[in-house]
């Protein structure tokens, strides 16, 4: 992981780094869909759906220490929430999981309060 540090810069690539990890590991040939280490937990039954959202629980809480408001705290756990109800059914649940992103959702939220609160740690993306 990167940086160790409190400042929102480093909290920002940390939870950049871990969305990368969950949501976009890699990306299916032929259909050029990117899958990543969430999508392939909840082959696991049980276990692997408990380490995931343990992941994403990880990133609300890597946002609460950015000082988010408390509607945009419920939002994210929301959709880990969701992300936990849709991927519960053994191996079926991965489906859902391939298309509903909850770690992309909330690095998206992330994003905003970062860009509006906190500038200097706006990258440019390709």
């Amino acid at each position: 992981m990167p940086d160790i540090g409190r400042d929102p810069a480093s909290v920002r690539r940390r939870i950049e780094a871990m969305e990368q990890l969950l949501e976009r590991m890699f990306v299916i040939p032929g259909i050029n869909r990117p899958v990543g280490l969430d999508v392939l937990l909840n082959i696991v039954p049980v276990v692997g759906d408990v380490i995931g959202t343990a992941m994403g629980a990880w990133i609300v809480w890597e946002a609460r220490n950015l000082g988010m408001s408390k509607w945009q705290m419920t939002r994210m756990a929301g959709n880990v929430g969701i992300d936990t109800l849709l991927g519960a059914v053994p191996f079926i649940g991965a489906i859902p999981d391939f298309f509903f992103r909850s770690n992309t959702r909330n690095l998206r939220i992330i994003r905003k309060h970062l860009d509006r609160h906190h500038p200097a740690t706006a990258t440019i993306e390709r």
